[in-house]
């Protein structure tokens, strides 16, 4: 970027620019509370009307990233700002990889967090994009509500029409001009190998690897193979080359919808993908065509668990659930800042206000979003009252009311999605709330191991450990779900605590249910319990026994129903 200084012309470093450069903290931005904006779209797909989760509520922006990353004192230094400022709730899009993540007291996401909460701002979080795997999920203190991702009922899907007539159906966001009329060679990587290169990069687009001369005019077919060579290189390496259009066959069967802009582009599974390497082989002149991109509208199953968004258990600890909740983070129209007019030009596109883009960090203002709504309904409420009137109230339905699934078509477990997708509406009216307060999150620090002087100095409190302080004792920090990291088989009924606070109707009283795994037996005590006038708190026992169960992780729920309200808390029990 560039600032004009009289007639010179002089280089701005983009990190002292308060500017959004990228388009990240834009679109997250737009997601939780952009304006209603008519006839939004990405040139043309997403056509409608835009609107983030709270548009009539005012946004504070606060630049922590530049091109160098993000400095933790950076982070520190914008959520103190955002302290003082008077925000109500922080928005936080950022991450690391899990496995790099320093404890809790040494991650300046985690202690901003805790010096927000202590002043009353909720914070809430992106869990991560290194999914399926388990033990991914970042951001995962207590005190911060940490976001799962999942698709919506919109799909973005390219066609592959073959020389033979078979046509199939890829996802994709692509804007080519090529058309049915015309069709062109079609060649396997392996088979347009640069000389001495090694199968297994050719066939998968690996740089270098290609012929240009095999390459150039042909589409090319490629899988997604080399992880650490993402879709935006292979699809350089195929345009570079000069090729017509480029077929990706992804392993996982599952991704977001890649945006490769004008370049024909689309990606297949597995199945369909073998079925195009065959007619490959079975043609000597086989031939291709890659249409652009189109929108599907009501696709079922949704919503899925984005296949990329990071599962839980947290490495730092299994006793407390994460990540929290799912929204929406797949293929997401939000803003993004217009290119400037010398970049326009050399891609031949308009500049665009509106960009598709996925990941947790589209799913977590989504819930800052609805958090915003719960908290203008009830301003009183502590932000973790907002976070579990949130939790006990989202759904693990999708719209074929079936249970939420995963991108292998499983149905998703907790680790995945938390207590399922968010449901707004529905947690204005919880009846019921877990409220967590900052001492029960200094004593989960105790309870993980944090010595208490760094403990005192973090939050500058002259607060005292407990006597005893182990890991098992975080299970019974009072949070709206449930998380045990052990059971052990031979040592009968474990009891872990709850206290709920009652925000509906005086005078109800509550009956509870079990979803039990099998094998496991859960017992709720007392089986009801009242709220009278002067009545506002009660507290519950939920008794584990293992005893009969296959070991490994047990997934359950138990609800509270009264009239019209129906408190859900989702438990994930390790049995050893």
């Amino acid at each position: 970027m560039h600032a004009s200084n009289g007639n010179n012309t002089t280089q701005m470093r983009v990190d002292k620019s308060p500017r959004d450069t990228v388009g990240h903290g834009t679109h997250t931005a737009s997601i939780a509370a952009g304006a209603i904006v008519a006839n939004a779209s990405y040139h043309g797909l997403a056509q409608g009307t835009a609107r983030g989760g709270s548009p009539f509520f005012r946004i504070a922006a606060y630049k922590v990233c530049s091109e160098d990353g993000c400095p933790g004192s950076t982070i520190l230094k914008a959520i103190d700002d955002a302290v003082k400022d008077g925000v109500d709730i922080i928005s936080i899009s950022i991450g690391t990889s899990a496995f790099l993540q320093p404890d809790f007291l040494k991650d300046p996401i985690a202690i901003g967090a805790f010096h927000a909460e202590q002043m009353g701002v909720m914070v809430v979080c992106s869990g991560g994009n290194e999914g399926p795997d388990p033990f991914t999920v970042t951001n995962a203190a207590p005190w911060i509500f940490t976001v799962a991702a999942s698709n919506i009922d919109r799909g973005f899907h390219s066609k592959v029409l073959l020389g033979n007539g078979r046509i199939f159906q890829g996802s994709a966001i692509n804007f080519s001009n090529l058309t049915r009329t015309e069709t062109y060679p079609l060649a396997y990587g392996k088979d347009i190998a640069a000389k001495y290169s090694p199968i297994p990069e050719a066939r998968s687009c690996y740089p270098g690897s290609l012929d240009p001369e095999k390459v150039k005019g042909k589409i090319i077919v490629c899988f997604d193979g080399f992880p650490v060579v993402s879709r935006t290189i292979k699809k350089l390496v195929a345009e570079d080359a000069n090729a017509k259009g480029l077929i990706l066959i992804n392993e996982n069967d599952e991704s977001a919808p890649f945006d490769s802009g004008p370049f024909p582009f689309t990606e297949v599974g597995t199945t369909i993908g073998y079925k195009i390497l065959k007619y490959i082989n079975s043609n000597k002149n086989p031939s291709a065509i890659i249409l652009p991109t189109v929108e599907i509208p009501r696709i079922k199953p949704a919503p899925v668990v984005a296949y990329f968004s990071s599962r839980g258990p947290s490495v730092l600890t299994e006793n407390i659930l994460k990540p929290d909740i799912m929204a929406p983070g797949v293929a997401i129209l939000g803003a993004i800042t217009p290119k400037d007019e010398e970049e326009s030009a050399s891609d031949g596109e308009k500049p665009g206000g509106y960009a598709l883009e996925s990941g947790t960090s589209m799913a977590c203002p989504h819930v800052t979003g609805a958090s915003a709504l719960v908290k203008s309904v009830h301003p009183k409420w502590t932000s973790s009252m907002i976070r579990s009137a949130l939790m006990t109230t989202a759904t693990v339905y999708d719209n074929m009311r079936k249970p939420v699934t995963n991108g292998s078509a499983s149905f998703a477990t907790p680790h995945e999605m938390g207590v399922g997708e968010i449901s707004p509406v529905k947690a204005l009216n919880p009846g019921l709330v877990f409220e967590t307060t900052t001492e029960d999150y200094l004593r989960f620090l105790c309870y993980n191991g944090s010595p208490e002087k760094t403990i005192r100095s973090m939050s500058k409190t002259k607060f005292k450990c407990p006597t005893k302080s182990s890991d098992d004792l975080i299970s019974n920090i009072n949070y709206p779900s449930i998380s045990i990291s052990k059971l052990e088989k031979s040592k009968g009924f474990l009891t872990i605590k709850r206290s709920v606070t009652n925000v509906g109707h005086p005078n109800v009283t509550y009956t509870s249910t079990v979803q039990a795994p099998m094998g496991m037996k859960v017992k709720v005590l007392p089986k009801k319990i009242t709220f009278l006038e002067n009545v506002k708190r009660v507290s519950f026992k939920v008794l584990f026994d293992g005893s009969e169960a296959s070991s490994g992780y047990k997934f359950g729920s138990i609800t509270w129903s009264a009239a019209q309200y129906s408190v859900r808390t989702v438990f994930a029990v390790n049995v050893e």
